[in-house]
């Protein structure tokens, strides 16, 4: 009851007017909690590092000196810190998108709380984000709107909850508080540069695991994306079905070493994903996630491949030394 009021109460205050979604999409999402959610960070109880690569719509086409597919590259770390009972955790990401060009970085700090048989974690992070805009093909070389060989760099903050229990997980987080705006030099007339505003954006994930068997696991998962800018009085903000997104899959793991699942995304596309852990106590992991657009082929592309590399650091303990025996005092 405590978790769902203090997410009702986080949504509730970055309610706004819709737009469309800005910031890159992974599929391996429910491997990837860094990324959405400050609060995260050291949740866990053990250090964690990731990298993701993924080239989204491959072979989408070429306009001019620009790919036209997406492409990203993740890189996270997730830290707990024991003796305040929290977590720190960075995430930066690289994301070009035919001439526009997005590098982001997040801090991280998570305080935890002990709540029932888990830990909730209460999160804030301050974001660095750089963006650039190369020189666009515009039919109208005096358009106004169209940005010119450009770039500009704000700072933002985020905040979010995330519950960690053996079976369960949720998490509800939101970035862009402050609406950052960035200004661009334009192609057309001097002195009337382009604009583009960071929208809010609001995630909620959850999963749930269930013992199939003593090997295998069986993990039903959810990601609910949404962009809510606006004024928060905005009485138009869920009207736009478009600034909405959802997906949902099941990943089923064997002996915690192989796993393999599918996904769907709503209006996009059908997913697989696999996977195998190795090394000592199967602590990298090696994923690859296969998205088929099923759905506006002609506005996209075939299909998008996502590579996945993690290391779980082992978990802090206590340093003790062993008890010193001898023969006298064996009895």
């Amino acid at each position: 009851m405590r978790v769902t009021i203090l997410a009702t109460l986080l949504l509730a205050i970055a309610a706004g007017s819709a737009a469309a979604q800005q910031q890159p999409q992974f599929t391996h999402y429910g491997l990837n909690g860094m990324h959405l959610n400050p609060a995260y960070a050291g949740i866990k109880g053990q250090g964690e590092a990731l990298l993701i690569g993924r080239y989204q719509y491959y072979n989408y086409g070429t306009y001019g000196d620009a790919n036209g597919s997406p492409r990203t590259g993740l890189m996270t770390l997730s830290l707990p810190i024991l003796a305040v009972s929290g977590g720190v955790g960075l995430s930066v990401y690289y994301d070009q998108a035919g001439m526009a060009k997005m590098t982001n970085a997040a801090l991280s700090y998570s305080q935890h709380i002990k709540l029932g048989a888990g830990k909730l974690g209460i999160g804030v992070q301050g974001l660095y984000t750089y963006l650039g805009k190369g020189t666009y093909i515009a039919i109208d070389p005096e358009d106004v709107n169209v940005p010119k060989d450009a770039s500009d760099n704000k700072f933002d903050v985020g905040a979010g909850l995330w519950y960690e229990a053996p079976k369960f997980y949720a998490g509800l987080s939101l970035n862009n508080l402050l609406r950052s705006e960035y200004s661009f030099k334009s192609g057309g007339t001097e002195g009337t540069p382009s604009r583009y505003l960071a929208e809010n954006h609001a995630y909620f994930t959850a999963g749930y695991n269930i013992d199939a068997t003593s090997s295998v696991v069986v993990t039903p998962m959810v990601l609910v994306k949404a962009v809510l800018p606006g004024k928060y009085s905005s009485s138009t903000k869920f009207v736009n079905p478009k600034n909405y997104s959802f997906e949902g899959g099941v990943r089923a793991t064997i002996d915690d070493k192989y796993w393999a699942g599918v996904n769907y995304r709503h209006e996009e596309s059908i997913s697989g994903l696999l996977g195998l852990s190795f090394a000592k106590d199967n602590a990298m992991r090696l994923g690859y996630a296969f998205d088929f657009i099923a759905f506006n082929q002609e506005a996209r592309a075939f299909s998008s491949h996502e590579i996945m590399l993690s290391y779980r650091l082992p978990k802090p303990g206590l340093v003790t030394r062993p008890a010193i025996r001898t023969p006298r005092y064996s009895f």
